[in-house]
């Protein structure tokens, strides 16, 4: 099975599946003399841990050990292996349905195309799987904070409930939510939503301190590669930049971002960020931003219509451990991956002016 593997330089490959041994990550392309912290490793995987009512009551301890590549804490610049044992699921109650194809998942395309699927909890296509980019997203984020770049994903939406002001920090409230009035108001709506359905949403992401000139022309685009990283994401179905869908009812002259010169920053910036931080496919200097809609969960309770693998028709009432909403569990993973983006593309920038190559090579 090959798509495993993301990146150029900074390469992660994630392995496992949600109802095996174990889950992980090999991280190769991750420099030298990195300091890390097995708290804070614990702290960035507890955010995408279920920690409400709404979610699921698989609580997994997400247990790490690192195999190689770290050394007293800091980085030896040699592939990265950290593993993580599965301990929390009960794939017994998978075998009422394992010949028969729940809707929404990946299921019957992974019988199509392989001829035989782990159906205990999905398998490979489980969102399990992303506990290993979350992990891999640690040391992408130890390796941005060096050059002082910042990366916060958040809740913009719960079904309909934007939020507006932002007055509050996201960890604040288990939505992740950082406006209080809309994370009440998201409250109150999941609360009354039924028990037997789900509920999805939108996610936000802002980059800060990103300078000009990170990204390739023409396929290897930084919105590209960033556009590939976060629609890899099971849950993800949708994702935009700046103004994004919004920009096709504007004329040019509204959608264009204007730049202009700040003599006391002594550096270009613009007027307006229509673009999301990114042009041409590389980065201007400004703030990035794209938000990405999350599906609701596909396991639900609800009586539904399928097939089996006899393609019979039948009707899949599913049970077990699942998420009425994943969104705020989805952020860190959002998070996480375009963090592992932004190193990769960084590295590959640094290869792109023979003078950076020059000052690399004899004196990085």
């Amino acid at each position: 099975m090959s798509g495993s593997t993301f990146g150029k330089i900074f390469k992660i490959t994630t392995f496992g599946e949600s109802h095996g041994n174990s889950v992980g990550v090999v991280i190769d392309g991750c420099p030298a003399g990195i300091k890390i912290s097995h708290d804070e490793i614990k702290k960035f995987l507890a955010r995408r841990a279920s920690n409400s009512k709404f979610a699921t009551q698989r609580h997994e301890p997400d247990e790490f050990e690192i195999l190689s590549g770290v050394l007293n804490n800091i980085t030896l610049g040699t592939p990265i292996c950290v593993l993580v044992k599965n301990k929390c699921f009960d794939s017994k109650k998978y075998d009422a349905i394992k010949n028969i194809f729940r809707p929404g998942h990946a299921d019957y395309n992974y019988q199509k195309k392989f001829g035989n699927r782990d159906y205990r909890g999905g398998g490979r296509s489980s969102g399990r799987e992303t506990v290993a980019r979350v992990l891999a997203g640690y040391f992408a984020k130890k390796i941005l904070s060096e050059l002082k770049i910042k990366i916060t994903a958040y809740t913009y939406a719960i079904n309909k409930i934007f939020i507006k002001n932002i007055d509050c920090a996201p960890q604040e409230n288990f939505l992740y939510m950082p406006d209080r009035t809309a994370f009440k108001k998201a409250r109150e709506f999941l609360k009354s939503c039924p028990e037997d359905d789900s509920v999805g949403g939108i996610v936000e992401c802002k980059i800060k301190n990103l300078k000009a000139g990170v990204g390739e022309p023409v396929f290897d685009k930084l919105d590209a590669e960033i556009s590939k990283a976060i629609i890899s994401i099971g849950a993800v179905k949708a994702i935009e930049f700046g103004s994004g869908f919004k920009s096709a009812f504007l004329f040019g002259s509204q959608n264009n971002d204007e730049y202009y010169f700040d003599a006391k920053k002594k550096k270009v910036l613009k007027h307006t960020n229509n673009s999301g931080g990114i042009t041409g496919g590389i980065s201007d200097g400004s703030e990035i931003i794209f938000r990405a809609a999350i599906k609701p969960t596909p396991s639900i309770s609800k009586l539904q219509n399928t097939v089996n693998d006899k393609n019979q028709n039948v009707k899949i009432k599913i049970s077990g451990h699942h998420d009425k909403i994943i969104v705020p569990r989805i952020s860190v993973v959002i998070e996480s991956m375009a963090a592992i983006v932004l190193v990769d593309q960084i590295f590959l920038s640094c290869c792109s002016q023979i003078k950076r190559i020059k000052h690399n090579y004899f004196g990085w």
